[in-house]
C-alpha cells in the first residue's frame, strides 16, 4: 500500500481555502455588492465551478480565461481552476477586441468567462477564437447574456458544492498565466507556478499585516499579477473580500466606512484620485488603513496626503515576472523623529525584499557585480529564487534573455543605500542621458508632484540638437488649476540641479495602462516619430 510522505507535501494556495474553511466557516468571507457569502458559502461555489469545469472535460494543464472586474466569480476561480490542475488565464479587462483574441489564442484558452460588460471585446472577433470551445456568462451588472454559452451562476448548479480533491501533482507546475501590460510590443505569458503562489501570498500576509480580523478592498485588478496574490493571502489568513467593480474615489470610500476597511492596494494613479476628489477630507475609517501601493514610485506628496487620515502607506515593488511584490519600504520606528518629508521620502523607496524572496541585488549590468551601497552608485535591479516565474509560455528566446546569468533582469535602475534598501531611479529604457549626464525622470516627476497645481505627471527624453536628449513633461493639471510651463520649468529649477528641469511642458490626459502605469513609450514615440534612433 502507498502511503503519503510524513514530511512532505506539495505547496499549492489552493489548500488556504481548505484551512479557512475548517477555521471560519461561519465567517463573511466575500462582499460582492448585495451579496455576501460565509466562507463554507463560499468554498461551496468554489467547488461546484470546480466540479462543473472537470465535468466540461477540463483537467492538468488545460487553460480556462477569465475576462471580469474584481467579482467573487474572479475571486472563486483563483480557487477553482488550480485546484483541478488547470490554468488560469487573467485577462485585462480594458484591452482592445485584437489584444484579447491574441491572448486567447496564444495562451491556448478552452473556456472563457467573459463578464457581460465587456463581452464586446470577444463579440467583435468570435470567428478568430478557433480554440475556444465554450464561452460562460458572468452576470454580475446586469441578466443579458451577449455570448452563446450558459450564464455563470447556472453553470455552477450543474457542479457540486462537495470537497474536491486537488488534482495537482507536481508543486512547480503551471497554476496561472499572467500577460504582461504590453507597455512594448506583444505581451508575454508570464507562468506562475503553485509553490512560488503560496509562498508569495504567505509573504502578503506578513509583509502587509493580514489576519482574520483584516477587511481587504479590491481596489488592485485581479487580472494584474492574480492581485498580487491576494486572492489567496487574504484568504490565507481568514479575513474577509470586499469585491469592487469599479475603482472609483466615491466607491472606494464607501466601502472603507461601510465595511470597514483595514487593507487595499493601489497604484499611484488611485491614491491620487482619492486625495483629490472632494470626499476625501471628510473620509475618517474607523480602522487603521494599510495601504500597499506599487506599479510606479508613490510620490512623497501623494504618501503625505494620505497620511493625513490616518493610513498607513507601505512602499511595494516588483514586476508581474515576480508574482507582483516581491520587495517592501520596511520601517523603522527610529524613522519616526525624522522630519515629515523626509520620512515621506524614506517611503517612497522600494526598500528590502520579502521574507519569502531569497535575493535580490542591484548589479552593474556588464559585470554583474554588485554595486557599492553608497546610495549614489547606479545598477540593474535583479532577482532570484522561489518567486520568480517559470519563465514566458512558448517564449524561450524571451526567458533565456530574462534569466541571463542566473537572474532574472528586471530592467529597473537603482541605488543601493547603506542600509541594504534600494530604490528605483529609472527604468533603463526610461533614463535621459544629457550631455553626458543621467537624469531620473522619477525625480523630476516627484519634483512636479508638490507642486500645488499638478495632478499626474509624466517626464521623458526628447531629442535636442545640442545636448542629445532633454526632459520634457507632460502634465495634467488639477481640476481648476490653469499653471503654466514657464511656472513649472521655474519650479524644478528652484529644486533641481537646472539641467535637469524640463526644457518644455506639454498639458495633456497621460495615456495608461488599466492597472495605471502611464505608458511613456506612448508619449516617446509621439517625440521621435520619423528620427533613425530613439537616443542621440
Amino acid at each position: 500500500m502507498d502511503f503519503p510522505s510524513v514530511n512532505y507535501e506539495m505547496l499549492t494556495p489552493v489548500n488556504f481555502i481548505k484551512r479557512s474553511v475548517e477555521v471560519y466557516p461561519d465567517k463573511l468571507a466575500v462582499v460582492n455588492g448585495d451579496k455576501r457569502y460565509t466562507y463554507r458559502e463560499h468554498y461551496a461555489r468554489i467547488n461546484r465551478l470546480a466540479s462543473a469545469l472537470k465535468k466540461q472535460g477540463i483537467g492538468r494543464g488545460d487553460k480556462v480565461a477569465f475576462i471580469s472586474p474584481n467579482t467573487a466569480p474572479m475571486l472563486e476561480a483563483h480557487f477553482a481552476v488550480p485546484m483541478l490542475g488547470a490554468v488560469l488565464v487573467t485577462i485585462n479587462i480594458r484591452l482592445s477586441a485584437p489584444e484579447v483574441s491574441y491572448i486567447l489564442n496564444h495562451s491556448d484558452t478552452k473556456i472563457c468567462f467573459v463578464d457581460n460588460e465587456f463581452a464586446g471585446t470577444v463579440v467583435a472577433n468570435l470567428g478568430e477564437l478557433p480554440k475556444v470551445r465554450a464561452f460562460v456568462n458572468i452576470c454580475d451588472a446586469s441578466n443579458d447574456c451577449p455570448l452563446n454559452g450558459t450564464d455563470y451562476e447556472s453553470l455552477l448548479m450543474t457542479g457540486s458544492p462537495e470537497a474536491l480533491d486537488i488534482d495537482v501533482d507536481d508543486e512547480r507546475s503551471v497554476c496561472s498565466l499572467n500577460y504582461t501590460s504590453g507597455t512594448t510590443g506583444k505581451p508575454k505569458g508570464v507562468m506562475y507556478h503553485h509553490r512560488g503562489a503560496y509562498l508569495n501570498s504567505l509573504g502578503d500576509c506578513l509583509e502587509t499585516g493580514l489576519t482574520s480580523e483584516s477587511v481587504y478592498l479590491w481596489t488592485l485588478p485581479m487580472f494584474h499579477c492574480n492581485g498580487w496574490c491576494f486572492p489567496w493571502a487574504v484568504t490565507a489568513a481568514g479575513a474577509t473580500h470586499v469585491c469592487l467593480r469599479k475603482v472609483v474615489p466615491d466607491e472606494i470610500f464607501k466601502q472603507i466606512m461601510t465595511e470597514k476597511v483595514t487593507h487595499m492596494c493601489a497604484a499611484p494613479i488611485v491614491l491620487i484620485g482619492m486625495a483629490n476628489a472632494p470626499a476625501f477630507k471628510n473620509l475618517n475609517p474607523e480602522k487603521p488603513l494599510k495601504i500597499a501601493v506599487g506599479g510606479a514610485p508613490p510620490s512623497p506628496t501623494i504618501i503625505r496626503q494620505m497620511e493625513s487620515i490616518g493610513a498607513q502607506v507601505n512602499h511595494v515593488y516588483g514586476l508581474t515576472e515576480v508574482y507582483g511584490p516581491y520587495t517592501i519600504c520596511a520601517w523603522h520606528d527610529e524613522w519616526n523623529s525624522l522630519p515629515a518629508d523626509e520620512q515621506s521620502s524614506i517611503r517612497s523607496r522600494q526598500g528590502v525584499a520579502y521574507t519569502v524572496c531569497q535575493f535580490l541585488d542591484v548589479v552593474d549590468a556588464q559585470t554583474m557585480e554588485p554595486v557599492p551601497r553608497d546610495g549614489k552608485t547606479i545598477g540593474e535591479v535583479v532577482m532570484r529564487g522561489n518567486v520568480v516565474m517559470l519563465g514566458y509560455y512558448k517564449d524561450p528566446e524571451g526567458t533565456e534573455k530574462a534569466f541571463k546569468g542566473g537572474w532574472f533582469h528586471s530592467g529597473d535602475l537603482a541605488v543601493m543605500h547603506p542600509n541594504n534598501y534600494i530604490q528605483i531611479l529609472d527604468r533603463q529604457k526610461d533614463i535621459i542621458i544629457s550631455g553626458g549626464e543621467n537624469i531620473s525622470t522619477v525625480e523630476v516627476e516627484n519634483v512636479l508632484y508638490r507642486h500645488p497645481d499638478v495632478l499626474e505627471v509624466a517626464v521623458v527624453a526628447v531629442p535636442d540638437s545640442k545636448w542629445g536628449e532633454v526632459p520634457k513633461a507632460f502634465v495634467t493639471p488639477k481640476p481648476g488649476s490653469n499653471p503654466t510651463a514657464e511656472d513649472l520649468i521655474a519650479f524644478c529649477k528652484e529644486n533641481l540641479a537646472r539641467f535637469k528641469a524640463p526644457k518644455t511642458v506639454e498639458f495633456i490626459e497621460l495615456p495608461k495602462t488599466s492597472t495605471g502605469k502611464v505608458q511613456k513609450f506612448v508619449l516617446r514615440k509621439k517625440e521621435w516619430a520619423g528620427l533613425d534612433k530613439k537616443v542621440n
